[in-house]
Formats: structure tokens, C-alpha cells, sequence
């Protein structure tokens, strides 16, 4: 059951919130990796406002006061601060389960041993392809695949669960059933099949990874039938590319409703890429209680329930379902945060969306635009 958390205020009962169950927390914009489909808002954050530790350690406090669950320790490559140890501690002290989302190149077996006294009680490794020169090559980073294969045996070695994370696009797609047999061989617990969802850098390098409608059709039929299969031994996760869907995902499971991220400067949203919709005051953590925020921040109160919808949303009866869908992704395509989402089969938009699906994977991949400048050249 969902935990609820009543607001206050001018109209305080009149709504019941749900208290977030997850919180995501991007330590950091760096990476040495260059990953094309990276999430990341092109302008990065620099290192010199990064929240220190010990900021951190109050923010998971306030998050486990809250009602958060689950703590995402993400980045950016969250192993890069020399302070993480500081940050898994505090968050074990606040009760919050920890999950590391890491890229595993710069990890050591030593690193890992510290981060799992610490309370890192998950890993959740990426992989770029199975085929090590290809998901070297997507990475931008000489050896790193090796690097993962062995970081992935410590995890196991060390009694830790493992989710193995596989990015799909057009450039890895046809190596799926090799995905699924590398996570059965690694003794995961979890693969997460994601297509890429186009934000950040994804969106930059959208022609140079987008899959044909058939591959993504035939990837869903490769999960449906590894699933069966490995029931009760692997669970595998699937999300489907948005420009090839009929009907809209909800964003994180519903604006304000499920998850919060906050961004290596403290800038706490309702999604990673929300920062990319025009007017939208997104709060610091330094500035105003997690709680304040959640509860009544513009920016989470927003796109929360369904009196801000335009039609079809309005009186469609998804609308609590979907929840209009993702407003990143309507102002990214339609230039209206309020529209449909072009996702979804009611939007008039929603025939440009899947032709210029249609039309960039079939057009040539054209190079990656790396993170870094120098790679790209």
C-alpha cells in the first residue's frame, strides 16, 4: 500500500499525496564514459556545485522522513566522489534501501568492499552490447567492458544482488538474446531491457539510434518468450521506445507522484528532464525542506493531478491512468508542456511522432555526439 502524506496549507485535505516511494540522487554530472543515449541535460553540471556530503546525508534524512523506500545513487558515474562511502553510510543510518547505478569502470574490488560495509545493498551495472569492441565503441572507453565483467563478478562474489542494465537502440538491438545470456551468466537478478527514451543527449544523437518499428517489435517478442523461460530465476524489465507506442507511459509513474530527483547541485524535480521545460521553478534542497517541496513546490504541484489537462487528455479515460503522459516529451516535439503527449494515438501529433520515428531509422546512423567535444571530432 501506498504510504500517503497529507498537505498543508490554503488547501490543506483537500488533496491526498502520495508519499514518494524512490528517490533518485545524480551525485554528479561526470563520467568517463561518453554514452550517446546519456540522460543528462546537455548543459552539465561542473563539479564545484556538486552538494557535499554531508548536505546529502540530511537530504536522505528528510527523504526517509518522507516516506522514500529506495535510494538511487546515480550520476553521471556516482563513483567518481571520493565522499560516496559518506553519502551510503548516512543513507543505511536513514533506513533507506540503496541501490548503485554505476558504469563499474572505475571500481575495485577494495571500493566495492568499503561501499558495501557502508549499506550499499544493490548494483545495477550498464552494459553498452555484449560484443566487447561495439560496447567499447558506444562508450567511448578503451577495455571498459572487461572492466564491468569483472566489477559484475565482485558484486556476486560479495553476496550482492545485480541488475544488469542494457540501454537498447538501433546500435545494440539485434545483440538482445546475447543481453539475456550474459545476465543469466552473471547470475543477475534483474535485466532491464530499456530502449532508449530521447532526453538529454539521447535526443541530440535521436537519428543515430533509433530502431526500425520491426526490431523493437521482434525485441518484445524475445522478452515475452525469455520471460517464460526464466521464470522465477530472472526478472526482466521492458521499455518500449515512446515513438512507437499507442498509448503513453506516465512520467515516472505520474508527475509528483512517485519519484523525486535531485541533481548534482540540489536542484530537486519530478523528473531528470524536467529542467528542459521553460518557467519551470525547480527548488534547492539548500533553499527549502524536501517535505515543503514535494508538498506544495510549484514545479511538483504542476502537472500532479488532471485539472491542468487540455483535450483529448481532459476527458479521456486513461487520464488517471497515464496521466497525461510525459510533458518533457510534448514541449521536446509539440513545443506545449500542456499538449497530449505525441506518444500517445489521440494526440493529432502523434502520426509526425511515428513517421519521424520511421523516417530517421531508416535513414543512415550518422556519428555519435559525445559529451565531451574532443570525442566527437
Amino acid at each position: 500500500m501506498t504510504a500517503v502524506v497529507n498537505s498543508s496549507g490554503p488547501q490543506a485535505g483537500a488533496l491526498h499525496i502520495p508519499a514518494p516511494v524512490g528517490l533518485l540522487a545524480e551525485l554528479t554530472h561526470r563520467c568517463p564514459l561518453q554514452c550517446p543515449y546519456c540522460s543528462n541535460p546537455l548543459a552539465l553540471e561542473r563539479v564545484a556545485n556538486e552538494l557535499p556530503a554531508d548536505v546529502w546525508v540530511d537530504v536522505l534524512k528528510q527523504a526517509a522522513d518522507l516516506g522514500v523506500l529506495q535510494l538511487h545513487l546515480s550520476g553521471g558515474e556516482p563513483t567518481v566522489r571520493r565522499d560516496l562511502e559518506e553519502i551510503v553510510t548516512g543513507a543505511a543510518k536513514a533506513g533507506l534501501y540503496t541501490n548503485l547505478i554505476t558504469a563499474a569502470v572505475l571500481l575495485t574490488r577494495d571500493r566495492l568492499e568499503k561501499l558495501a560495509q557502508a549499506g550499499v545493498d544493490h548494483v545495477q551495472i550498464s552494459f553498452q552490447d555484449t560484443e566487447p569492441a561495439n560496447a567499447d565503441r558506444i562508450a567511448h572507453y578503451e577495455r571498459g567492458h572487461a572492466k564491468k565483467l569483472e566489477a559484475a563478478g565482485w558484486v556476486r562474489a560479495l553476496g550482492l544482488p545485480l541488475t544488469v542494465n542494457a540501454p537498447i537502440h538501433r546500435q545494440n538491438i539485434e545483440s538482445l538474446p546475447a543481453f539475456i545470456e550474459l545476465a543469466e551468466r552473471l547470475g543477475a537478478q534483474r535485466l532491464e531491457v530499456a530502449h532508449v527514451q530521447y532526453y538529454g543527449w539521447a535526443l541530440k544523437n535521436r537519428q543515430a539510434l533509433m530502431p526500425t518499428r520491426a526490431q523493437v517489435l521482434k525485441s518484445a517478442e524475445i522478452v515475452a518468450q525469455a520471460r517464460e523461460r526464466l521464470k522465477g530465476i530472472l526478472v526482466i524489465d521492458f521499455v518500449v521506445p515512446d515513438y512507437y507506442a499507442r498509448r503513453p507511459k506516465p512520467c515516472m509513474g505520474g508527475w509528483g507522484r512517485g519519484i523525486i530527483n535531485i541533481t548534482p547541485a540540489g536542484k530537486v524535480l519530478p523528473c531528470h528532464a524536467a529542467e528542459s521545460l521553460p518557467g519551470l521553478v525547480c527548488e534547492n534542497i539548500q533553499n527549502r525542506s524536501l517535505r515543503d517541496i514535494w508538498l506544495s513546490s510549484d514545479a511538483f504541484q504542476k502537472f500532479r493531478h488532471t485539472e491542468w489537462m487540455q483535450e483529448p487528455c481532459r476527458s479521456c479515460e486513461f487520464k488517471e491512468l497515464d496521466w497525461g503522459g510525459c510533458r518533457c516529451q510534448a514541449f521536446a516535439f509539440v513545443g506545449d508542456m500542456r499538449a497530449t503527449d505525441p506518444a500517445c494515438g489521440k494526440s493529432s501529433f502523434h502520426a509526425a511522432f511515428a513517421d519521424t520515428a520511421h523516417g530517421e531509422a531508416a535513414s543512415p546512423p550518422g556519428p555519435f555526439v559525445f559529451r565531451n567535444p574532443r570525442a566527437s571530432a
